[in-house]
């Protein structure tokens, strides 16, 4: 009897031990919202990883539900739930929004089942925080500036600092937020009716700055319900050269430019809403003749059928953006 004890304890250590040896490493981590960045998730199958927002989630889209999961609900309103549904290789892309109209775009790679060993960890939690000020008011007090003996200058700066306070003065724009405020001032927008849709467009100009491309736009919720707009995106779109003698029917080549820095006012628009919008830009130096430049404008509930609106690819050159 006490053979057959000492055999189960020799084959049971060399489990643990294989087990121990094929353990999936995970992470943890913690990020700042910044819309201009993709953050990548490493996945593997059997494994569910976990994304938590700042606030509450309104919209969440998959780019492909065939290869992985999202999973949101109302009961945990802050979180959104991924995993790959495939034991294959796959990887796509997801869009996280939430109610104050903050995006997050993150990449999916799952490696597989087989996956090697020395592929990254596993990202078992992802959590965004809101980006902070960078002046932050601390418990210990910082060094102190020597008093001026200067009363009229002492005045001065108490004025300046009551008109900050108050909002009287306004602190230095950046060019961006110069064409910002130049389309929201834009009272009666020539508003442009897409068929079939509940948004209408219009675009305030298009200029440039160095190599960069920068385009003011507004959007106008024309129906009884209210849409939620993502972030816009840059597309250089053309028909593939014809070949000589064939029937076959043109197709369609389509890139997407990066978008270096954009603004939008709000992305959840109510009924008789409008929300403006900037987007910088990296236009290409040269196309084909056959192509075209367009903003692609889409509701988070239609991501797949995008509104598109030509731009010129000679934009007049503006000031430097500063």
């Amino acid at each position: 009897m006490r053979f057959y004890t000492l055999l189960s304890a020799a084959l049971f250590i060399p489990l643990q031990i294989l087990a121990a040896d094929h353990a999936v490493p995970a992470r943890v981590a913690t990020l700042t919202i910044d819309p201009r960045e993709v953050t990548i998730m490493h996945l593997r199958p059997e494994f569910e990883s976990s994304i938590r927002m700042p606030e509450d989630v309104t919209s969440v889209i998959l780019g492909s539900p065939g290869a992985f999961k999202a999973e949101h609900n109302e009961g945990e309103p802050q979180y959104v739930y991924v995993k790959p549904i495939t034991k294959e290789p796959a990887q796509s892309n997801l869009l996280i929004a939430t109610k104050s109209g903050q995006h997050v775009t993150i990449e999916l790679i799952s490696a597989g089942a087989s996956a090697a060993s020395d592929t990254p960890p596993v990202d078992f939690l992802i959590e965004y925080r809101t980006a902070r000020s960078f002046l932050v008011a601390g418990d210990t007090p910082g060094p102190t500036a020597p008093k001026t003996t200067d009363k009229g200058q002492e005045r001065k700066t108490s004025s300046r600092a009551a008109e900050r306070s108050s909002g009287t003065v306004d602190a230095p724009r950046s060019a961006l937020d110069e064409v910002f405020a130049q389309q929201t001032q834009i009272n009666a927008p020539e508003w442009t009716k897409w068929e079939g849709r509940q948004i209408e467009t219009f675009v305030g100009g298009v200029r440039q700055w160095k190599n960069e491309t920068v385009v003011a736009y507004s959007i106008f919720n024309n129906s009884n319900a209210s849409v939620e707009i993502v972030p816009p995106q840059i597309q250089i779109a053309g028909r593939k050269p014809e070949k000589k003698k064939s029937n076959k029917s043109k197709g369609i080549l389509s890139d997407q430019m990066e978008i270096r820095d954009y603004k939008l006012s709000m992305a959840r628009l109510d009924p008789g809403a409008r929300a403006d919008g900037v987007a910088v830009f990296d236009r290409p130096n040269f196309k084909q003749s056959t192509e075209q430049l367009f903003l692609q404008i889409a509701q988070a509930d239609q991501i797949d059928q995008p509104i598109l609106i030509r731009l010129p690819f000679t934009p007049p050159i503006s000031a430097d953006r500063q």
